[in-house]
């Protein structure tokens, strides 16, 4: 669009990535990395309905993201995966995975209670334990015998929880814990990448541009 000198808004960019992943390349995967990725920012995020595809900032203070931030980790397990292939599985099994799905969408609006009023921010790693505990039984594939065992020594080292990133099977696995153990959990999983990361908040971007090969 930049060569072409339009400006487009971030929701067209997000529903065109969609369109060309889903529709274009018959991958199977979701909207919420392209709609994350074109907006940028601590969202969120309805799907379906009238309305399809609903951003809305997260409306949480800056000493709770702040919070929220400092109990972050971010490991890399070593492991690779075809996202679309764990993907199809999930889909497959979802007319038999009701009340796990249900569930899922419901701590939704339990994580947001937690992020916007006065429960313990420990709540929230507790919250995200029991939803990874919920997708591992949507398909034999969202996880393996070597991601258990790196999730599971990073419980035993202090976590509270976390999740796989995407689909499943490999890839980043992010952990939720208190800042007063991540020493003892960095040690625990000294083998594995820990990345240290930040939220973005300004989305999709142009970082370069050059017209006419100028």
């Amino acid at each position: 669009y930049a060569i072409k000198g339009k400006m487009v808004s971030k929701d067209q960019l997000a529903k065109e990535a969609i369109h060309i992943e889903q529709s274009m390349c018959k991958e199977n995967v979701g909207c919420q990395d392209q709609m994350l990725a074109a907006h940028g920012g601590f969202n969120f995020i309805e799907f379906g309905g009238r309305n399809h595809l609903q951003v809305r900032r997260v409306t949480i203070s800056e000493e709770k993201f702040q919070e929220l931030k400092s109990h972050l980790m971010l490991c890399f397990t070593g492991f690779s995966r075809t996202a679309s292939e764990i993907a199809k599985h999930q889909i497959k099994n979802i007319p038999q995975k009701t009340k796990e799905i249900k569930r899922m969408y419901e701590m939704v609006f339990e994580a947001m209670e937690i992020l916007n009023g006065k429960r313990n921010i420990c709540d929230f790693g507790k919250l995200l334990h029991e939803s990874w505990q919920l997708k591992r039984k949507l398909s034999d594939k969202v996880s393996t015998a070597n991601i258990d065992e790196i999730y599971e020594a990073a419980r035993s080292a202090g976590a509270l929880g976390g999740k796989l990133l995407g689909a499943g099977g490999g890839g980043f696995l992010l952990l939720f814990a208190p800042p007063s153990q991540q020493a003892k959990i960095r040690q625990k999983l000294k083998k594995f990448l820990l990345v240290p990361f930040e939220f973005e908040d300004s989305g999709s971007q142009i970082i370069f541009y050059q017209p006419n090969g100028r």
